[in-house]
């Protein structure tokens, strides 16, 4: 059996967690440890058993919790060699034993889990997605890029469940006051998925048979969980596809069962 939970999931602070029956797997530390811990032990899921960290890219929004969490346990963190090189020289208390590089495109096991990392588009040194896999059920982490290309879909299509990015809804963005350099940012390839491109992907994952899709890493100024989820509901309904999925927005700063 395998389960993805949402930690946190916004612009303050992303962490979440894949547990399978003998392997827990935490996927960025973008919070507190305080807030980490906490969380992890409201799933019942003790830091201790924590398994290994996956980092998707080196943006604090995603690691800053990392330092004082490793500070306190001596848990493996994977990432590929150019994120490394930047926590190397960011968390002084993470020694290099504890790295462990990995690279896009190969998988590689833990216990009973099988980690597939691959490529996605955002301004980081060299940001990555990842789909797990265990006892012939897969469920795939994707937030954080601008663009999604039939490569990713193609790797994430028959997840059991798919944490995907709907970080803005466009209107709000393009009215809201952020000043222009940052609209573009966002809107570019290298920036996020809007509600409108994040319900284009899960009506591709559900006519592949996904079920269970979590829209996260919303923006707080340019969306809202209702618009998320009613933009995304829309598209599904169109397609004859709102009955076959679960879709539920993952909350900013609360633990979230996605499966």
């Amino acid at each position: 059996m395998i389960n993805l939970y949402t930690l946190y999931s916004g612009s303050s602070g992303n962490s979440a967690l894949v547990t399978t029956d003998n392997t827990n797997i935490l996927i960025d530390a973008g919070v507190s440890c305080t807030k980490i811990i906490t969380a992890l032990n409201e799933v019942g899921v003790s830091p201790k058993e924590i398994d290994a960290i996956l980092i998707t890219h080196e943006h604090s929004d995603h690691i800053s919790g990392l330092d004082v969490f490793c500070k306190k346990f001596n848990i493996p963190i994977y990432a590929n060699k150019e994120t490394l090189s930047i926590l190397e020289g960011s968390i002084h208390c993470v020694y290099p034993d504890r790295f462990r590089e990995i690279k896009p495109y190969e998988s590689f096991t833990l216990r009973d889990a099988r980690i597939f990392p691959f490529d996605i588009s955002h301004d980081a040194i060299h940001p990555m997605g990842y789909s797990i896999i265990s006892d012939e059920q897969k469920v795939s982490f994707v937030t954080d890029m601008g663009k999604i290309n039939d490569t990713i879909l193609k790797i994430i299509c028959k997840s059991e469940a798919v944490l995907i990015e709907s970080n803005y809804d466009e209107g709000m963005l393009m009215s809201g006051f952020y000043p222009w350099n940052l609209k573009k940012r966002i809107l570019g390839d290298k920036g996020h998925l809007s509600n409108d491109k994040a319900a284009w992907v899960a009506a591709q994952l559900a006519n592949w048979g996904t079920r269970h899709i979590a829209l996260g890493h919303l923006s707080e100024n340019n969306n809202t969980p209702q618009l998320a989820y009613d933009t995304v509901l829309s598209v599904l309904k169109k397609n004859g596809l709102d009955e076959d999925v679960v879709l539920s927005v993952a909350p900013r700063s609360s633990v979230h069962k996605v499966l």
